[in-house]
């Protein structure tokens, strides 16, 4: 049936359903809809238009559920004018969205053989949603396992910012904390109220603001799958953990909202980033854009593979997925449809949620083609550098991915990107091991790695000693092997390629000197990287020594293995103070966190970063060293401070004593502590720190910063 076109002069109520034809299918009216923006959004009058691309599909259906009805109660073919070159878009009056879900069937007559899965039997989620059903309580199915568990649902988007907007802090001044959200706070022991949740991380803010971070880094929070496994006997007791295996990326993962049964998850996810923004901390999300959950030939079909498989992933001429991402499938993200796709994702996290930046997973694959070869000037990475809504947001690559393409200190950056430095990561573990043969690159790292990043300077890398992804710090001192028996893998997963030490003895241990051995290389490693130029990156939990037991890759773990346990924050209270103590040093003195490879002489009459040998002298940077000092001079002019300061930091990877003579200072200028790795520390403003003499012993294996004043 349809309605005449109406048109009163004058007349300011008008409906819009008034002034186009319509049509009517079970108390709904519906019309050719808008084709922008993709997904399912509101319009006036309480009407929501749909609108999906398919180049593969002849024929569409929008299928509406009420909230966990099997059978849907309404299904409404996109009538061929509905169709606007290859986008299905239809506007549907009268749904309830509070208790509506949604999909679609797609009709097609490919060959599967060759890819293509569109299949009317199929009814498939849609890659637009803004909130997905199925999974919104953590580890439980609430439905039977069926071909359709996730729907997309319709949220408002009224949240009331109360004048919040990203903080865009200089990225040179960031200081990162990669954490898990259901993992920081999920054992009873970090005592939160909603623990494993976005709530959880609020009423943990205190804390962070008390450590000193000023940056979260979310492992993946788009909605995934925690039960990807359960088709697997062997593993089916294991779960996704960690979510590289996104099945929706444009909504936030359900089941970390403690409001999610009332369908608030979006909600809690704002508030969680408008609270840290009123505590001066950042929100990174970490996207995964290399792959999807829906696997190779023989997974699953969740969206992308019935709606347009061919165009969503790289296939070979047989139709079978490459897989560039070590997990099934690689999404063919230089198509445009696919580059939009990621691009609209982004800015709408920008301006919807108002995230301060994304690390990209695996994002050498991002710089492949459509045949998987690198490109000099990939499209997609261009696109994320130049665009208009990301402008002021950071950009960080993973840049490696499973295939071998390796481009730390490569990547192409038209100066937007930074990236992790595994390099950084390598070259640290090997010296404080003891291999003094790499020294040499261990300086250009210190300095910010212009060897890698001269065009973009010291913030384009992200310096760490251990993420996600290995062996936390305390197992990275305690384990020589991993130990992933837990995975189910005969501990054939996780990297071999640790350079770890276990101190002397393999996990836990109650020898008092290896115990004490295993505290002074922690502190070490924290030494190096948090008076290094360029973005420190911590893992969380290991400013208190967390453990994971040995395991290196705890993706499948949901227990104790993978969750903080913030009783050791107690039992290593000093361990973070003394995190907090170079953390203040950093953030005091802006010379740590220059923007440029500056290294000559300042207005102090010093070079502003120098390498010395244990005598004090200019070292030879090019020689094999265990024991070397780096001072930096930093100029009160030049970076805006008080008074002219200097900072020396003393290193002895070696397993014998070192007396290290120090610099003159100029006159009336005394060195004082500030921290060493046997424990002593000195937080600014809260203890005098002492003076030292001349000369000053490190023990084996031990670091000291001092600063001069």
């Amino acid at each position: 049936m349809s309605r005449l076109p109406i048109s009163v002069k004058g007349v300011s109520n008008m409906r819009l359903v008034d002034t186009f034809p319509t049509n009517q299918y079970k108390g709904l009216e519906y019309r050719v809809g808008r084709v922008f923006p993709f997904g399912a959004s509101f319009v006036e009058d309480n009407g929501v238009n749909f609108s999906i691309f398919s180049r593969e599909a002849t024929g569409c259906s929008l299928l509406l559920f009420h909230h966990g009805d099997k059978k849907p109660y309404a299904e409404i073919p996109f009538p061929e004018e509905f169709r606007i070159g290859d986008v299905f878009t239809m506007m549907v009056f009268g749904i309830h969205i509070e208790t509506t879900e949604y999909g679609y069937r797609f009709e097609g007559d490919g060959n599967a053989e060759e890819g293509s899965l569109c299949d009317r039997k199929r009814i498939v989620l849609d890659p637009y949603a803004k909130s997905v059903s199925g999974r919104s309580v953590w580890g439980r199915k609430p439905r039977d396992a069926g071909p359709f568990v996730h729907r997309g649902q319709i949220i408002r988007e009224d949240y009331d910012w109360e004048g919040d907007k990203p903080l865009e802090i200089p990225l040179e001044d960031l200081v990162i904390y990669e954490m898990h959200v259901r993992g920081f706070t999920q054992d009873a022991s970090s005592g939160v109220r909603h623990r494993g949740t976005f709530a959880g991380i609020v009423e943990k803010i205190p804390y962070l603001k008390w450590l000193g971070v000023n940056c979260l880094e979310l492992m993946p929070v788009f909605e995934f799958d925690e039960f990807e496994y359960a088709g697997d006997k062997k593993r089916s007791s294991l779960l996704n953990y960690w979510g590289y295996s996104t099945v929706c990326f444009f909504a936030p993962k359900a089941g970390y909202a403690a409001s999610s049964p009332f369908g608030m998850e979006a909600d809690e996810f704002k508030n969680m980033v408008k609270k840290l923004h009123q505590n001066g901390i950042e929100v990174i999300l970490d996207v995964v854009f290399n792959h999807t959950a829906e696997g190779n030939e023989d997974g699953p079909v969740i969206s992308y593979k019935g709606i347009d498989s061919r165009t969503y992933y790289m296939l070979d001429p047989d139709g079978h997925y490459l897989n560039l991402s070590g997990c099934g499938n690689t999404m063919n993200c230089n198509k445009a449809v696919v580059r939009n796709h990621i691009l609209d994702c982004l800015r709408y996290w920008v301006y919807a949620y108002h995230v301060d930046g994304f690390r990209f997973d695996l994002a050498s694959i991002l710089t492949r083609g459509k045949d998987g070869t690198p490109m000099v000037s990939p499209p997609l990475i261009d696109a994320l550098a130049h665009d208009a809504v990301l402008g002021r947001t950071k950009l960080i690559a993973e840049a490696w991915d499973a295939g071998g393409l390796y481009q730390v200190g490569n990547f192409p950056s038209w100066n937007r990107w930074s990236e992790w430095n595994g390099k950084y990561r390598d070259c640290a573990r090997r010296f404080v091991k003891g291999d003094g043969g790499c020294a040499p690159e261990l300086f250009m790292r210190i300095g910010g790695s212009g060897d890698l990043y001269s065009a973009r300077g010291p913030a384009a890398s992200i310096n760490f000693i251990t993420c996600h992804d290995g062996f936390t710090m305390h197992d990275l001192v305690s384990y020589n092997d991993k130990h992933n028996e837990a995975n189910l893998e005969n501990n054939n997963d996780g990297s071999n390629d640790n350079n770890s030490w276990n101190c002397g003895a393999e996990g836990s241990t109650d020898d008092p000197e290896i115990l004490a051995l295993r505290q002074r290389q922690i502190r070490n490693f924290l030494t190096l990287l948090l008076t290094s130029r360029g973005i420190p990156m911590l893992l969380s939990g290991d400013e208190f020594a967390n453990t994971q037991f040995g395991n290196n890759n705890a993706y499948c773990q949901d227990n104790e293995i993978s969750w903080l346990d913030w009783k050791r924050l107690d039992a290593h209270q000093d361990l973070a103070e003394y995190v907090r103590t170079l953390l203040a040093l950093r953030t005091a003195h802006p010379v740590l966190r220059a923007r440029h490879f500056d290294e000559g002489k300042n207005g102090t009459g010093f070079p502003e970063l120098s390498f010395r040998s244990a005598d004090a002298q200019e070292l030879d940077r090019g020689a094999p060293s265990l024991t070397f000092a780096v001072m930096y001079a930093e100029d009160h002019v030049k970076y805006g401070t008080e008074k002219d300061a200097f900072l020396y930091i003393m290193i002895n990877a070696h397993w014998e004593e070192h007396d290290f003579t120090l610099p003159v200072l100029p006159k009336g200028m005394q060195w004082k502590l500030v921290c060493d790795s046997k424990g002593i520390f000195f937080p600014a403003g809260e203890e005098a720190p002492l003076i030292v003499p001349s000369r000053f012993t490190l023990g084996p294996r031990e670091s000291a910063v001092l600063i001069g004043q």
